[in-house]
C-alpha cells in the first residue's frame, strides 16, 4: 500500500531510482528518435500538460522520423497517468470500508469470470501486482464494469503497438518521476518492465533528467 500521507521529495524519486539500476550494466544511450518521443509524453501526461512544449517536442519527433500514428498512441498511453487516482482511490476506499466493518463484496461468478478473462496469462498484471498491490482485487470487488474498462482502456497501446514496448515504459518512469507528480508504485512497476526488457542504466539517467526537466503544471486556458 502506498503511503500518499507522506511527502515524497525528488530526492527520494531519484535515490529510488538508483536502488533499482544499481546492477545493470551502462548499455547505449538514448537515440534521437527515442528522447522526442519521451519528452513529448511527458509534457503531454495532465500532471505537467504543457501543450507548447508538447508541440514543439511533437515537432522534433517528426523531423527524425515519428509519425503521427506513433504521438497519437502516445497521447493515449500517457493519458494513463489520471488513473493513478484510480488506483490509489480504490485502494483506500477498500481499505476505509474493511475498517468500518463492511466487508467488500465477494468475487461472485461475474466478478471471477472477469478476473480470469483479463489475467489469463498474464504475467505483466502480476508483475503490477507485486508493485501496486490490492488494486486490482479492490477495483475488481468494488466496481467490476471499472475494472473491466480499466483493462480494455490500458490495452489499447499495447495492442496497436505503434511504439516500441520499451519506449513506452521509459514514458511512464518519467511521467511518474516528474515533479508534479512523483508517483512511486507506478515508477516502480513501468521500470521493472523496462528492465525486463533490457534497459541499460545510461538511458534510465537520461529519463530520469528528462523527468527532471518537465515544467510546472501552469494550467491552461
Amino acid at each position: 500500500m502506498s503511503t500518499a500521507a507522506e511527502t515524497v521529495g525528488l530526492l527520494e524519486v531519484r535515490t529510488e531510482v538508483l536502488s533499482l539500476i544499481a546492477g545493470l550494466e551502462a548499455g547505449e544511450a538514448l537515440d534521437d528518435h527515442s528522447r522526442a518521443l519521451i519528452e513529448y509524453g511527458v509534457r503531454m501526461c495532465v500532471s505537467c500538460l504543457d501543450v507548447d512544449g508538447a508541440t514543439d517536442w511533437a515537432q522534433r519527433a517528426l523531423e527524425v522520423g515519428a509519425t503521427a500514428d506513433q504521438l497519437a498512441e502516445i497521447l493515449l498511453f500517457v493519458s494513463g497517468v489520471g488513473t493513478h487516482a484510480l488506483i490509489e482511490g480504490a485502494r483506500s476506499l477498500a481499505g476505509l470500508m474493511v475498517s468500518r466493518g463492511e466487508p467488500l463484496p465477494e468475487r461472485d461468478a461475474e466478478r471471477q469470470a472477469l478476473w480470469d478473462g483479463y489475467r489469463a496469462g498474464g504475467s505483466y498484471w502480476t508483475a503490477f501486482d507485486t508493485d501496486v498491490p490490492g488494486f486490482l482485487d479492490s477495483l475488481l470487488r468494488l466496481y467490476p464494469d471499472g475494472f473491466a474498462a480499466f483493462m480494455d482502456f490500458g490495452a489499447v497501446p499495447a495492442r496497436t503497438a505503434h511504439v516500441a514496448p520499451l519506449v513506452k515504459e521509459l514514458i511512464a518512469v518519467a511521467a511518474d518521476a516528474t515533479p508534479t507528480h512523483r508517483y512511486l508504485p507506478g515508477l516502480r512497476a513501468h521500470l521493472h518492465n523496462a528492465i525486463r526488457l533490457g534497459v541499460g542504466r545510461t538511458v534510465v539517467l537520461e529519463v530520469l533528467d528528462i523527468a527532471a526537466g518537465a515544467p510546472e503544471h501552469r494550467g491552461v486556458r
